[in-house]
């Protein structure tokens, strides 16, 4: 009996010993992500992937934390306690010039879908006549803050004009807009379209929101919404980050064949908020803003130091190599 009692205690001991994949199936990687504020529709396809299940079947355990702003976000992995940001890619080519290397691999906006709009009862009928006023940006230093900066310098005016005030991007911008906080605002969807919905005469200074209107405002391509983390982090965790392109590029096919009824209805209520016609038709607007592949144009990328240049002089005075700044590698993989 004693004998068989050792037999007992020494498999149980063997069992312990052995990986979880044998007997079991391993457990998924864990993956933190920050998102620069997960209620934009900028950002909806890395919150759909986790509503999809996507990142899951890509053999990932992705945990989504919230933040009001990009460079929050970016904060957060920065200092390591997030592992790759949702965030816009034009952060890579800011932070470059500070000689911070940040990768994009996963590109899900083709446009950014920033909109600078005047408060309702606003007197202000031009971009120039921003400065002196209280503008509300997600949160200072995000894109929608380096936005109004090269606005505000290709109207002819000080690109610190403005006074710039934190409002993040969902009900809270809305709110400051309607009760008279600030006098603008760089806005993304869908409160841009809720404002229109309640203020049919809402004044907008620039639009980024189409093909069209992105190229008026930049002069060309201008990718938006991105992974991205540092190269580190994306050599020790390649595996990571192919689950989560794999799981990107999935998400992305499965908006473009779904109506956007069907997208709404995968998403969180939170996020979608009271206002569900609002939200509707935001989303609509924003479908054509999602890429079909993933993939950053090389041109798009040239853009975009094209525009920081012109807005950050630490930025123009930088001898930036673009390339460095994203890979596409990892979506190809994925396709």
């Amino acid at each position: 009996m004693r004998g068989l009692k050792k037999l007992v205690l020494a498999a149980a001991l063997l069992a312990a010993s052995l990986p979880a994949s044998i007997g079991g199936a391993m457990a998924a990687p864990k993956v933190t992500v920050s998102i620069g504020g997960a209620s934009c529709l900028c950002y909806l396809p890395t919150v759909l992937a986790k509503q999809l299940g996507e990142y899951e079947k890509a053999g990932v355990d992705v945990d989504l934390v919230d933040f009001k702003g990009g460079s929050q976000a970016l904060t957060a992995v920065l200092g390591g306690s997030a592992d790759v940001v949702s965030g816009y890619y034009d952060h890579t080519v800011e932070l470059a010039a500070k000689h911070q290397q940040l990768v994009s691999f996963v590109v899900y906006d083709r446009y950014p879908g920033l909109v600078l709009a005047v408060a309702p009862g606003k007197d202000i009928k031009s971009i120039a006549d921003l400065a002196g006023k209280k503008v509300g940006v997600s949160a200072p230093g995000s894109s929608t803050d380096f936005f109004l900066k090269y606005e505000l310098k290709k109207a002819g005016a000080d690109p610190k004009s403005a006074a710039v005030i934190g409002v993040g991007v969902g009900a809270t911008a809305v709110a400051a807009m309607e009760q008279g906080q600030i006098d603008a605002a760089v806005l993304l969807d869908p409160a841009v379209t809720v404002l229109q919905g309640k203020h049919p005469d809402l004044v907008i200074l620039s639009d980024t929101r189409t093909q069209k209107d992105t190229e008026a405002a930049f002069g060309g391509h201008y990718p938006g919404g991105a992974l991205y983390t540092r190269p580190d982090w994306l050599q020790a965790h390649a595996t990571e980050a192919q689950a989560l392109a794999n799981a990107m590029v999935a998400t992305l096919k499965w908006i473009h064949s779904h109506s956007a009824e069907e997208i709404m209805a995968k998403m969180p209520e939170n996020l979608v908020g009271p206002d569900k016609a609002g939200y509707l038709a935001a989303l609509k607007n924003s479908i054509p803003m999602y890429s079909e592949d993933g993939i950053l144009d090389p041109k798009g990328a040239e853009a975009v130091l094209a525009v920081f240049s012109v807005g950050s002089a630490e930025v123009a005075n930088a001898s930036i190599d673009v390339t460095k700044t994203y890979t596409n590698d990892f979506v190809n993989k994925a396709k």
